[in-house]
Order: C-alpha cells, then sequence, then structure tokens
C-alpha cells in the first residue's frame, strides 16, 4: 500500500550553495541540516539533499513512495520485473529507505516511516 509521493531527494555536490537555493525557492529553513544530508518540509512534501547521492549513483532528484511495509513494497515490485539498486537500509531513527530500477531505468524510492 502506498500513501504516495511524499519525498524527493536531489543529489547534490555544493551542500551550501543547494541549501541557499532551495531554502530561496521554498521559503523555510531546513528542519534537518547535518553535513550528511538536509531536509525541507513543506506542506506534507519532503525535500531532501544528498551530498553523497553522485557517489550513491544517483544522477537526478529521486521520488520517494512512502509505504506502511516497505520490504513487501520492494518485493512486489521485484516479482513485477523491477531491479535491486538499494536494499532496505535505516536511515535514523526507525525510517527505511530502499529503491529500483524499472525496466526503462527509470528509479524508484520507497520511504516507510519511523
Amino acid at each position: 500500500m502506498t500513501n504516495g509521493v511524499k519525498t524527493i531527494i536531489y543529489p547534490v555536490k555544493d551542500l551550501a550553495k543547494a541549501k541557499a537555493i532551495y531554502s530561496a525557492l521554498l521559503g523555510v529553513q531546513p528542519y534537518m541540516d547535518e553535513p550528511y544530508y538536509v531536509g525541507f518540509s513543506v506542506e506534507g512534501q519532503d525535500l531532501g539533499l544528498d551530498p553523497q547521492g553522485h557517489k550513491k549513483g544517483m544522477t537526478a532528484p529521486v521520488a520517494y513512495w512512502h509505504v506502511d511495509d516497505i520490504k513487501a513494497a520492494v518485493q512486489g515490485l521485484l516479482d513485477a520485473g523491477a531491479h535491486a539498486l538499494q536494499e532496505v537500509k535505516d536511515v535514523g531513527k526507525g525510517k527505511l529507505i530502499a529503491s529500483v530500477t524499472d525496466p526503462d531505468g527509470n528509479v524508484v524510492g520507497l520511504i516507510q516511516p519511523a
């Protein structure tokens, strides 16, 4: 079961510059501001900046679908023909993320909130 796309993560090379640009665009300061991730929240939508994204293979922003059971969602996508990209990983406080690619190489991100 999905709860919709609620998070988009951008790979960035210069975190400080990206943070300034997205702060100006969104009109808010980040709710999380760490060297490894900067997160903004506006009207129920999260926007993240990942300075390690390019090293992880991200070539563009990735939309993350929020799901109730990430392991079942990943398995369902794999069974339907997707390919594993990032295994389920706890990114802090019980929040789990994973990603797969569809047959055309598009990245599908999944998040199970804590």
